[in-house]
């Protein structure tokens, strides 16, 4: 017998708030600068990763994250994930796929062919490709912290 999925809420908080830490080293002057890139390189190829400020309020900034890759692949796009950073909670995660809005459950099989738990694994892969830009990224412009 197939069992549901449940998602572990400890869990994804602790990604979630990992994230927004990561997020606030990379870019310390989010309030004034409206994006920055990252480039990793690795001995076959680099990669850009671009965090662009959307929308900033009180107690939410929103982010559209890309990357590119000096080679595209005619297989696979490389994701844009819309990133809500809570404030007031610490808190930044995934909110939508290329524009999408996610759930936080889906049902198996679905239309998208999403995994049950799609949003805690992009909410994973970005905390991979931030600690990765924080541990081996450079970026081209000087970072000024106020």
């Amino acid at each position: 017998m197939k069992r549901k999925y449940i998602p572990d809420l400890r869990k994804q908080t602790a990604q979630c708030e990992a994230n927004y830490m990561r997020l606030m080293k990379l870019m310390p002057d989010m309030d004034e600068v409206d994006e920055r890139c990252f480039y990793v390189s690795w001995p076959e190829h680099q990669a850009r990763l671009r965090l662009e400020v959307e929308e900033r309020f009180t107690y939410t900034t929103t982010l559209r994250v890309s990357q590119q890759h000096d080679h595209d692949s005619p297989w696979l796009d490389a994701p844009v994930l819309v990133v809500r950073l809570y404030h007031d909670a610490t808190t930044a995660e995934v909110v939508c796929l290329r524009r999408s809005q996610l759930s936080g459950v889906y049902r198996y099989p679905n239309q998208q062919m999403y995994q049950p738990d799609e949003k805690v694994q992009l909410n994973q892969y970005l905390g991979e490709w931030l600690t990765h830009c924080l541990s081996h990224g450079h970026v081209m412009e000087p970072v000024f912290i106020g």
